[in-house]
């Protein structure tokens, strides 16, 4: 039983209408599912991906229009790194950071590959990373970043925390993570890297201990949370208790309606997901035309006039 790779990335918004044209119109993401935080129906939950809306191609955002400002730290997915074909991808957003006024770092070889640091208007902490070509999601051709440069999905997530060695037996012990190697950041910290599944991009979290910062303050900006992907609920199931046989409290299977979910801390307090691969976004909407409408669960459908008076147009 192997976890086969990152599933998603969900980090908190306040202001969802300029998210949304961040990650659509500077980013290029497809929008591929409008729904509600199923826990908090006050607020979008905004999922932006690849054409299909593949696993392990999306970043997503909860519309917390009250939440302060994120606050890094530790305890914290310090960046989440997405996924371009080539170097000449990296050299070409660089050219339209400058144009769109989009803050971002020079282009470094870091650990073997070529990558663009940038942040987005909330201070969203991220990275462009090349791939070489490796395997897998598909741009969207109606997007206004041409295919041959766009985002391909997830690469990985790097998380900085004060007991290094906590988490790294939760990724190896538990979850069945493989460390590969180490690297110096461009600040001169030591990063440990871990990888799931086949390996390679799209399956690691690059790990750094911090053990001189503050605890991070969730907010706007900020991660919410970071899902592994498992192929179906059975699976699921045993990771369930796998994780629970190791002491560390976990929920119970969620059913999201586009996957389910298992949540828990691991030991440095950072919120880890399992979701499995299916069924997947075009459940409830055709292929075409996702992300146009408010989706909603079937649970939820019969709230929709409800749900929709309590959220502003995007």
């Amino acid at each position: 039983m192997e976890l086969t790779g990152l599933h998603h990335v969900t980090a908190i918004t306040k202001v969802a209408s300029e998210n949304l044209a961040f990650y659509t119109q500077t980013l290029g993401m497809r929008l591929v599912k409008k729904t509600v935080n199923q826990d908090d129906v006050s607020a979008y939950h905004l999922f932006y991906a690849d054409e299909a809306g593949n696993a392990g191609t999306d970043m997503t955002f909860f519309d917390w229009s009250l939440s302060a400002p994120h606050r890094p730290g530790a305890g914290d997915v310090s960046t989440t790194a997405l996924r371009v074909a080539s170097r000449e991808a990296l050299d070409w957003w660089a050219a339209r950071f400058d144009s769109l006024g989009v803050p971002h770092g020079e282009i470094e070889k870091i650990s073997g590959r070529a990558r663009l640091t940038f942040t987005d208007p909330e201070g969203q902490r991220l990275a462009l990373v090349t791939d070489d070509g490796a395997p897998g999601g598909t741009p969207w051709d109606k997007s206004p970043v041409p295919v041959e440069q766009g985002i391909k999905g997830l690469d990985a997530v790097t998380l900085t925390v004060r007991r290094a060695a906590a988490t790294a037996k939760v990724l190896t012990d538990v979850l069945s993570f493989r460390q590969t190697r180490t690297y110096k950041t461009a600040d001169g910290y030591d990063a440990v890297v871990y990888e799931t599944g086949a390996g390679g991009a799209g399956t690691e979290v690059h790990l750094i201990e911090r053990s001189d910062l503050p605890q991070a303050r969730q907010g706007a900006g900020g991660v919410h949370h970071v899902a592994f992907r498992t192929p179906n609920a059975e699976e699921q199931r045993e990771w369930l208790k796998r994780i629970t046989a190791a002491g560390l409290q976990a929920s119970s299977q969620i059913d999201r309606f586009y996957f389910q979910s298992i949540y828990f801390r691991e030991p440095n307090g950072v919120l880890f997901e399992i979701a499995t691969d299916g069924p997947g976004f075009a459940t409830d909407e055709s292929k075409e035309h996702m992300g146009e409408a408010l989706a909603l669960p079937p649970f939820l459908e019969p709230h929709r006039a409800q749900i929709e008076a309590g959220l502003k147009p995007l």
